[in-house]
């Protein structure tokens, strides 16, 4: 009898430990893949049981939060939500989350551990703190400004400040409100499909998503590789390029919109924007030392966040000689964000030095303390510095004297460069017109700003001029809003 009572407690000792185990595979184990679970409605019940932290714009928040009253209960909310979705993205109960709502959820949803000083205890606990707040680099002005600019054309902006790598705009339009779509239900699934299915694609965020092909505001990139090579040592000095200029290999003659190209030197061929020159000396650099050149400038790189994923600008490496022609003033297979070409802007007026650009300044926490700053740091040297002085004069005489005039501001140093790109089977689309620049207020040691803009629907002549015309009063509306808050600090 006791033998067997003994082997009673042995397995129901047995019994309990294997309890156990399970308790602990369930709960400790395997509660990460289980609280991922969709079938389990808890999670997304505790997740917007709470309102969310908000999205600032200059110290201001852009977000919030309304008790819906229902399960889930707190929606999202949004002040001026078509001006600031390509900062903001959306956060949706039934659609999940884009752009700074994702790449920021945790600090927003208050599941960042670094909201807590005992990040321990509530992953052990399966508590949440308070939503943190999200400060963006975005100045107010410099947004209103190039949204107001776009007019709903199809397009985008942005803008960056030079020395820090601050993105101060950025917007895409048309653009939507991401506020249609916070809840859940009939009306919200409704207003989703209707945006997915309209032409103009207001959810694709053109600033960084969108790849264009830059036409002549990529001509800046071939200055700096052909004066970087020492293609080019005097930047007055004929260039010996034929006007016509024969695309190498072939018998295709390669025309210009602009007249006195022939056998102009670099200055003039920027100031004007001759095809002829740019495409010779892209050629004379070589391909080795254009796609070198590109890359410094963020050309190929498909790990660029800011924090969101930015779509990868393409130069390529492997091309005949009069397809390199043809590159070099940004056609053939040459694409880029506005943010790229923002970012070849900002090179150029920072002395060659390119600045890592970023969306997010600091995010906080629940009272305002400072969980996380963005530091500013390097991206990559682009150019020198001799060829960045050469190619900011360059610039500068764009807009006081070439294609880029609309773009001038009495007072401040404008450099600029315009381009229209050719667009559809045989050229029969629009083209997409161009202007990149940067401004710095006279007196300042530094540019307040480097903006690109590029308008889809320029209906222009196919010349440089349309990018003056079309898009650089938009670069001067962003300007000269971003120089007015750098006079305000």
């Amino acid at each position: 009898m006791t033998r067997n009572i003994r082997r009673a407690a042995a397995c129901c000792v047995l019994l309990l430990l294997a309890l156990l185990a399970n308790a602990a595979r369930v709960q400790v184990i395997q509660a990460d893949s289980l609280g991922k679970n969709p079938a389990d409605r808890r999670q997304m019940i505790a997740r917007y049981a709470q309102p969310r932290g908000d999205i600032l714009v200059d110290g201001r928040a852009v977000t919030g939060s309304k008790d819906s009253g229902e399960q889930l209960r707190y929606e999202r909310t949004y002040r001026d939500g078509p001006l600031y979705a390509p900062v903001t993205g959306y956060a949706s109960q039934t659609y999940g989350t884009a752009l700074i709502e994702n790449a920021e959820d945790g600090i927003l949803a208050g599941t960042d551990p670094r909201l807590t000083p005992f990040p321990m205890w509530n992953q052990l606990t399966r508590t949440r703190q308070p939503g943190g707040d999200v400060a963006t680099t975005i100045e107010a002005r410099a947004q209103e400004a190039a949204y107001e600019g776009l007019d709903g054309r199809r397009g985008a902006v942005a803008a960056i400040e030079p020395a820090t790598g601050r993105i101060l705009a950025l917007v895409s339009s048309p653009s939507y409100d991401p506020g249609a779509f916070s809840g859940t239900g009939p009306r919200v699934t409704r207003a989703w499909a209707g945006l997915n299915a309209l032409a103009d694609r207001p959810m694709l965020n053109r600033a960084i998503r969108e790849t264009y092909p830059p036409g002549s505001a990529f001509k800046i990139v071939t200055a700096a590789a052909a004066l970087d090579a020492g293609v080019v040592s005097d930047i007055d000095e004929d260039t010996d390029t034929p006007d016509p200029y024969l695309l190498p290999d072939t018998t295709t003659e390669l025309p210009n919109e602009a007249s006195g190209c022939g056998h102009a030197s670099l200055a003039h061929a920027i100031e004007v924007s001759c095809n002829t020159v740019l495409a010779h000396l892209g050629v004379r650099v070589g391909l080795d030392d254009m796609v070198a050149t590109a890359r410094k400038f963020g050309f190929n790189d498909s790990g660029l966040r800011i924090p969101s994923g930015v779509a990868r600008s393409n130069f390529d490496t492997d091309m005949s000689r009069d397809q390199l022609a043809l590159s070099s003033i940004g056609q053939f297979n040459t694409s880029a964000t506005p943010l790229q070409m923002a970012m070849v802007s900002a090179a150029v007026a920072n002395d060659g030095a390119l600045m890592y650009p970023h969306l997010i300044d600091r995010t906080l926490d629940q009272h305002g303390g400072i969980v996380h700053r963005t530091g500013q740091k390097p991206y990559r040297r682009a150019m020198s510095a001799p060829a960045a002085e050469q190619l900011q004069q360059m610039m500068v005489d764009v807009v006081t004297h070439g294609t880029g005039s609309t773009a001038a501001i009495p007072g401040v140093t404008v450099g600029g460069k315009t381009g229209t790109a050719q667009n559809g089977v045989g050229n029969a689309g629009l083209p997409y017109a161009w202007f990149i620049s940067w401004a710095r207020a006279d007196g300042a040691s530094r540019p307040a700003v480097a903006v690109a803009v590029v308008v889809e629907d320029a209906s222009a002549d196919r010349a440089d001029i349309s990018g003056g015309g079309f898009a650089a009063p938009i670069a001067r509306a962003v300007m000269e809003a971003a120089l007015s808050e750098h006079d305000d600090r």
